[in-house]
């Protein structure tokens, strides 16, 4: 509601909002209404590329943009490609080169083709980055640069950036990016929706995980709902389905970047259409994956920075449903124990005594707390 119709008067926009918040139909409807107004791509304009290029950080959340867009771009004509890593480039290239208005990519697949000539963006003035602070720890700033042209001639790109946490490269990029941008903010930065019930259970010995896992698992498997289960490496990840295969659980899906996309595609929509119920993941599932209805999000593994946390969490209690998102905390964890304390206060939810009472909750990492004088 806030970001449409600044979006279509082609104002430059900031988005900051809590995950599951709408931000596709945010930056699509706007995107189409632009591309509405342009001549159709036609034999005598294709070859100049789309007219408007989304960016992902991974293929799954590539492949969710592209789905969404055609819902609306297709009635209208509008035609929409995606290409990312794990498919035929030369086939990308050419359903490119037969013409499309909207390329949907991810950064490095994107590269790769107009370096090979496989795509040309000559009259693309219209640019979403979604998940932007993402595809900044990837490298995307140093491969960002500004089209002199456009001030030459006197047009002027939209450019959409869109994420859920806003660190100081997102503000950095913005601001030798963006034209006079509006800055939308939904909640707070880096926050989650207040439908996520956050349960954070302290471990004091790693034995003790396998079995809370399982107590877990059985409450929601129990209800005939679905749970994805985060680790922080692909090796922990495949060793904890096969642990939990072993043990009975004959429905444990995996996803992480080892697997084929054709792979990695299947086990999504199992997941999806519950002929599986429990997807274990690395952050490869942490952003972009809409699944309807997933009761429980649980970090078996706590990741070292709470975006990631903040990502993870938001795969439950997604378009206005309630969710629950239970994290196993160790004393391994401790340089994420301030930024987590704070988000659990900011979002009333309880903060286990251990991590309320320990030194490393009191101060940010790389601060040195007040001393008090001394006296002679």
């Amino acid at each position: 509601m806030a970001a449409i119709p600044l979006g279509l008067q082609q104002r430059d926009v900031i988005g900051i909002a809590e995950t599951g918040s709408g931000k596709t139909a945010a930056f699509v409807l706007p995107m189409l209404s632009y591309i509405s107004r342009l001549p159709p791509i036609s034999e005598e304009n294709e070859a100049e590329g789309p007219y408007a290029v989304v960016l992902a950080p991974t293929r799954e959340l590539a492949q969710q943009i592209e789905k969404e867009t055609v819902k609306f771009a297709h009635d209208l004509g509008i035609k929409v490609v995606s290409i990312v890593g794990g498919k035929s480039i030369e086939e990308q290239g050419f359903k490119i080169a037969q013409g499309c208005e909207v390329v949907i990519a991810t950064p490095g697949r994107l590269i790769d083709c107009l370096q090979r000539r496989l795509a040309v963006l000559n009259q693309c003035n219209y640019v979403v980055l979604d998940e932007a602070d993402t595809m900044i720890d990837k490298g995307l700033e140093d491969q960002v640069n500004e089209d002199e042209e456009l001030d030459d001639k006197k047009i002027y790109r939209t450019t959409y950036m869109f994420s859920a946490t806003m660190p100081p490269a997102v503000e950095r990029l913005a601001r030798n990016y963006l034209r006079n941008p509006v800055v939308v903010t939904i909640g707070s930065a880096g926050t989650t929706t207040d439908l996520i019930t956050q349960n954070v259970v302290m471990i004091s010995k790693e034995s003790e995980k396998f079995e809370k896992l399982k107590r877990l698992l059985d409450e929601v498997l129990g209800d005939h709902k679905t749970a994805i289960v985060f680790a922080n490496t692909k090796k922990n990840v495949n060793i904890l389905a096969k642990s939990l295969s072993k043990n009975g659980y004959h429905h444990v899906i995996t996803l992480h970047s080892d697997l084929q996309q054709s792979q990695r595609d299947s086990n999504l929509e199992g997941f999806k259409t519950k002929r599986y119920n429990v997807l274990v993941a690395t952050d490869a599932a942490g952003r972009g994956i809409d699944v309807p209805d997933v009761a429980h999000v649980i970090n078996y593994e706590m990741p070292p920075k709470i975006e990631k946390y903040t990502h993870r969490i938001g795969r439950t209690g997604r378009a206005g449903k309630t969710g629950l998102a239970t994290t196993f905390l160790t004393m391994q964890d401790t340089g994420v124990f301030y930024d987590l304390k704070k988000m659990l206060i900011q979002s009333n939810s309880s903060v286990p005594p251990e991590l309320a009472r320990h030194e490393a909750s009191k101060y940010k990492p790389g601060t040195i707390p007040d001393r008090p004088p001394r006296h002679n």
